[in-house]
């Protein structure tokens, strides 16, 4: 029987959490994970990336006032802002699977293997340039997909639904991207891409995968990957516990792949993080199969506005993803604040409202006792977090939080 909790319905303290029965960490490392996340996959990701200009580590932020007001021993918060100037981690996803991509059409027109530094080093313009990619986003990956297109010469074409905010769509057609605004929720939109990519002849860069389609969301989720790397190498003590934001789950599946095979059984307890106004995550961890959420998913987190899980994420998760909870667009906010002003003793971080649900996950389930010990959470533990977006949409950050991204990284809030 699956174990679950659910407090304070109707609230903006409300807040489910549930067990997953299918995961363990005796769970071995499958050879059908593997396929889809590896170390040399991982390598690969690691040698092209790192190649790039402006490739650098970003920071792993201790924030021991945090750990001890929430009453944890140790909080580190990987901070994604910076990645690349594109303001999130989806930089090292979408333009690297781009990457990939034209790798795999140039080998293919040339009749040969066709070396990765070609692609980067834009050695064949005029076949590349007859080349389309697209996606749909909420905001971020298509912000990368678009700057992948950029950097390496092709066209591309970004759908957006209906309640992608223009300050998001002028970002990403910032990098001279098209984009086209569609009716409906991101599903919707995943669907209208599909459609119009295959009726144009077109190649879609996409973070979720589904039925027919998992080469290139394997690659997104391999560039993810780097970012899972960086923290764990930078950390001197592994974490006990690591709290991820889902959306269709890759980024999850990519930090939970790189710490089960580096530590086995010994690896630390993961906990998936849903918006509660689209928990795909949480329902598909409820009905121990991948389940759609319906409706408009309207949550302040647009980036992890996702009815459908991605197929290639849950092969990894329902073995590995030990719960999954779903938090409030009132406990995000509250997090963004907790990061924006820090006791003196911590950092003043800037993180946008899809990049906290790890940290609001943690929040609430260290008030509830019940909570904690389904999770083996106490003063002793150590936790990770992945601060996956800086303030992607400066005004609605601003509205938030009561001050610019600009004020708060300068001190002036």
């Amino acid at each position: 029987m699956t174990r679950q909790i659910t407090r304070f319905e109707g609230t903006p303290e409300a807040f489910t959490l549930c067990l997953n029965p299918l995961a363990s960490k005796t769970a071995t490392w499958t050879a059908a994970q593997d396929a889809i996340l590896s170390a040399a996959g991982l390598s690969a990701a690691r040698a092209t990336i790192s190649g790039w200009p402006g490739y650098a580590e970003t920071p792993l932020v201790p924030l021991p006032a945090l750990a001890q007001s929430i009453g944890v021993a140790d909080i580190h918060f990987k901070d994604e802002g910076s990645r690349f100037g594109l303001g999130s981690f989806k930089a090292l996803g979408g333009a690297y699977a781009v990457a990939r991509l034209l790798q795999a059409q140039l080998s293919e027109t040339l009749g040969r293997a066709v070396e990765m530094s070609e692609v980067t080093g834009r050695a064949h313009p005029e076949i590349v340039a007859g080349i389309t990619v697209c996606c749909a986003t909420d905001g971020n990956h298509g912000r990368s997909v678009a700057w992948g297109a950029q950097s390496f010469g092709c066209a591309c074409v970004i759908f957006i639904h209906a309640t992608v905010s223009e300050a998001r769509k002028s970002a990403i057609a910032a990098y001279g991207a098209e984009v086209r605004r569609c009716a409906g929720n991101y599903d919707d939109s995943v669907r209208e891409a599909q459609d119009t990519a295959t009726r144009e002849g077109w190649f879609v860069v996409s973070d979720t995968s589904y039925p027919g389609y998992m080469e290139v969301p394997r690659d997104v989720m391999q560039g993810y990957e780097l970012m899972a790397a960086e923290a764990i190498d930078a950390l001197d003590t592994p974490p006990t516990h690591i709290f991820l934001q889902t959306g269709v789950g890759g980024m999850a599946a990519a930090v939970t792949a790189h710490v089960v095979r580096k530590f086995g059984p010994d690896r630390p307890t993961i906990v998936l993080c849903d918006p509660d106004k689209s928990a795909c995550v949480l329902a598909t961890v409820q009905a121990g199969a991948p389940t759609a959420v319906e409706g408009d998913l309207d949550t302040l987190m647009a980036g992890l506005a996702c009815g459908e899980v991605s197929a290639l994420a849950w092969e990894i998760l329902k073995d590995h993803g030990d719960a999954a909870i779903a938090v409030t667009d009132a406990q995000a906010i509250a997090a963004m604040k907790w990061l924006a002003y820090p006791q003196p003793t911590d950092a003043a971080l800037v993180a946008g409202e899809s990049a906290v649900a790890g940290l609001a996950g943690l929040a609430v389930a260290m008030k509830d006792p019940e909570a904690r010990a389904m999770l083996g959470l106490d003063a002793t533990s150590r936790v990770l977090l992945f601060g996956t977006e800086g303030d992607t949409d400066a005004a609605l950050y601003a509205d938030l939080v009561g001050a610019s991204g600009d004020a708060i990284r300068q001190g002036m809030r």
